[in-house]
């Protein structure tokens, strides 16, 4: 699969034009995991700008997921016996990953937010291994995905997952930790090198300082002792003060803002447009420039940011649709929802046990980088590993109803798939919902064909026959859409997004 070069030169301007099928997909397909055919469709002709406002505000308005009866637990509340405690620890933790991978299949932006940034202010439960850390560290997540940006920098780090993750609970102000200080510029706000010093990060930890009162039993949330806080004089980012740890966000926002805006901006474009922002041959960098202007004018808002970029010609633009490698959850979950076929929790949690065979597993970004995305979803182990198990999973589909690839069909072509006799017609239509742009060429298109006609015999399909073929009558019809999901599956156009 080549890797796509951003051509794009469109700019920040709003997007005018009604809404085509193409660009409906996209903006579902960006902004959350997909969409089922019908809401898809329903988008087609609409305004763009009020359609993302739309999905904006029901981000903003939506609330967390709610605490699960151990959300404060600690390890006294679990069961003395060592094997009864992991396996009601095992439960609980399989409960929630479903609880939440539903939200990811369900809360288009915000959970696709949500997503985005435990890949950015990253922890790894099998390293701080306790369920009461993770939901508050999700909640946290959730609560403030597109919410104001300083604040979730502020909430994020003192999180008990984060503090044990990044060793922030083992930072006494008489034996500096340094490690969370460090991931703070480098990771979570400014990116390598870029407006910090290594006595920055030195005298930054001292302000950090404190976070380190556990409780006895263990899986403990984390609180300030100050007595374990270094009160001394720090110098941070130019600023001379007796800092703690809130000192340290507000000079950090303060005086290096437009590094932040820039840093941040940057993932958002590389996330949501292209993973390309720095080719000298696209307007990414003008791009970005203008989001992070909006993100300082509104005090690290992150809504008015993303209005901004959704809204515009440049989000719209062809050379922005289609070049994003679909990550695991991407490739199982937009499957899923653009068919809409009937599934129950065992199928989700199949596709996450699949998504972790892919390197993707929840909770448990690769390391304190992240997934690292885009080409690394695809080698030769991942991509055969893609081909098996969405053969498998449409198997089941398919076993469990094949009336309901008949439906997916028909929902896709509506009118001509009750009427055409021409199958040809059909095909085409379905390829060019499921795949971003199409196959590569009409050689291509005409093997897809092969596949959809299946073996079905071509006088039932030139319409002078009593039996004349459609799709909505035919008794092979469910199979042939089968078929054809199968063949897409393995395209290089249908990894991509």
């Amino acid at each position: 699969m080549e890797y796509f070069i951003n051509c794009n030169t469109s700019t920040l301007a709003p997007y005018n034009a009604p809404l085509d099928q193409l660009r409906a997909s996209h903006l579902y397909r960006r902004l959350g995991f997909s969409a089922s055919v019908q809401t898809i469709k329903q988008a087609i002709g609409q305004n763009s700008g009020t359609l993302v406002d739309t999905l904006v505000d029901q981000a903003i308005s939506m609330p967390p997921l709610p605490a699960p009866t151990w959300a404060d637990w600690n390890n006294a509340d679990y069961p003395a016996d060592v094997d009864a405690r992991n396996q009601l620890i095992n439960e609980q933790r399989s409960q929630f990953t479903l609880d939440y991978a539903n939200s990811l299949l369900n809360n288009n932006l915000r959970d696709r937010l949500s997503f985005f940034w435990s890949n950015h202010f990253v922890t790894q439960i099998e390293v701080y291994n306790c369920n009461s850390f993770l939901y508050h560290y999700i909640n946290c997540l959730q609560t403030y995905a597109i919410g104001n940006f300083k604040t979730f920098v502020r909430e994020v780090g003192l999180t008990s997952a984060m503090l044990y993750y990044l060793d922030g609970a083992y930072n006494n102000g008489n034996n500096p930790n340094e490690n969370y200080a460090r991931e703070l510029y480098e990771l979570f706000t400014l990116g390598e090198g870029n407006g910090y010093t290594e006595e920055d990060i030195v005298e930054t930890a001292k302000a950090l300082s404190g976070y380190v009162e556990r409780g006895e039993e263990g899986c403990t949330q984390v609180t300030f002792d100050p007595t374990k806080h270094d009160d001394g004089t720090k110098t941070i980012l130019g600023q001379t003060g007796n800092w703690g740890y809130d000192d340290v966000i507000d000079i950090l926002f303060e005086q290096r803002g437009s590094q932040v805006a820039e840093f941040i901006c940057r993932k958002l474009y590389e996330f949501f447009v292209h993973p390309d922002s720095q080719d000298e041959m696209n307007n990414a960098q003008t791009i970005i420039d203008g989001m992070a202007a909006t993100f300082v004018s509104n005090d690290f808002e992150i809504a008015p940011v993303l209005r901004q970029l959704f809204k515009s010609e440049h989000f719209f633009d062809d050379e922005a649709i289609g070049v994003i490698i679909k990550s695991p959850f991407d490739f199982y979950f937009n499957t899923l929802k653009e068919t809409s076929f009937a599934y129950d929790d065992t199928t989700v949690s199949g596709m996450v046990y699949y998504s972790e065979l892919l390197s993707q597993k929840l909770f448990n970004p690769f390391d304190v980088n992240g997934w690292q995305r885009d080409r690394t979803w695809i080698n030769t182990n991942f991509l055969i590993g893609r081909w098996l198990t969405i053969e498998s999973i449409l198997q089941s589909f398919y076993q469990d109803d094949n009336e309901q690839f008949r439906t997916f069909g028909l929902e896709i072509t509506e009118t001509s798939g009750m009427t055409s006799a021409n199958p040809d017609v059909i095909a085409r239509q379905i390829i060019d919902f499921v795949l971003p742009k199409g196959l590569l060429n009409e050689a291509e298109y005409e093997k897809a064909f092969a596949i959809f006609r299946s073996d079905v015999e071509d006088v039932y399909y030139e319409g002078g026959n009593q039996e004349s073929w459609t799709l909505s009558t035919w008794p092979q019809a469910p199979y042939q859409v089968y078929l054809l999901l199968q063949y897409l599956a393995r395209q290089p156009e249908f990894q991509l997004k």
